[in-house]
């Protein structure tokens, strides 16, 4: 498997790009091996880490995988705490554009990018599948060339709601210690899904001891209430944070079970 294509979310002087170089926005970008015939589908993933850090487990793995079954594979390093909204989403968002913008370069069709995310990083990619203006950073001169609405959405165990059964963490670092009530609706992504949403993957575990299954519940149910399409799979226990779960043989057939929700566009 080839090394990742490293790619800026922001140029060089934005205020977007923290003083640190390893923190500042970026794409990770894995190819499949061997030339495709056609433009081939891509995959955004924001990994979890209750936004105060990116589990590096539910980034890398993820993005190979994809690159291996013949998609693009690709991880964003957005902005945690003390970043706080709207910087995560300014980055997702600015994510998709970047990807859609690099269909020449890397062969991505820039009609089948997905997003994807797990625990605060589904939060994140719920929020910009559902709301994809819910915010336009004026720095991002992509924003009036590319949407950041993706066509299909996956979420590993994710933080949905900030008014049911919320993780209060991730809560507090997004927003701070002391939101209203109306912005924390206004974050909660099954109180958004409309027709025409994304059609969604979805992975948890009913004892999920951090996030609590209702999550992907409410979101699954608020689909299916309006004729979004859903794949939704729960399985029996085990905890938080699993990534592809390979060393534990009760969950581990979850990623082969989102490959061939992918499989019409792996050509």
């Amino acid at each position: 498997m080839q090394d990742a294509h490293i790619v800026p979310l922001w140029p060089d002087g934005s205020p977007h790009n923290p003083t640190e170089p390893a923190e500042r926005p970026r794409l990770d970008v894995y190819l499949p091996e061997g030339r495709a015939r056609a433009p081939r589908a891509a995959v955004v993933v924001c990994p979890g880490g209750g936004y105060t850090h990116r589990a590096p487990h539910e980034g890398e793995p993820f993005a190979r995988l994809f690159a291996e079954a013949g998609l693009v594979g690709v991880v964003c390093h957005y902005r945690v705490h003390p970043h706080r909204f709207p910087a995560p989403y300014a980055d997702a968002a600015r994510a998709v554009r970047t990807v859609r913008s690099l269909g020449e370069t890397y062969g991505i069709d820039p009609s089948r990018v997905a997003i994807m995310g797990f625990s605060a990083g589904g939060h994140l990619a719920a929020t910009v599948a559902t709301q994809p203006d819910l915010h336009c950073d004026p720095e991002d001169d992509l924003a009036t060339r590319w949407s950041a609405r993706p066509e299909r959405l996956i979420l590993g165990y994710p933080v949905i709601s900030m008014v049911h059964e919320y993780h209060q963490g991730s809560a507090e670092h997004l927003l701070g210690p002391d939101t209203d009530e109306a912005t924390r609706r206004q974050m909660s992504n099954e109180l958004h899904v409309r027709a025409g949403n994304p059609p969604v993957f979805l992975f948890h575990t009913a004892d999920d001891p951090s996030v609590p299954c209702s999550n992907s519940l409410r979101y699954a149910e608020a689909c299916l209430r309006i004729g979004v399409p859903v794949e939704l799979h729960v399985y029996r226990s085990g905890p938080h944070g699993v990534g592809l779960a390979g060393d534990m043989p009760s969950l581990r057939s979850w990623p082969g079970l989102l490959i061939d929700w992918l499989r019409d566009w792996i050509d």
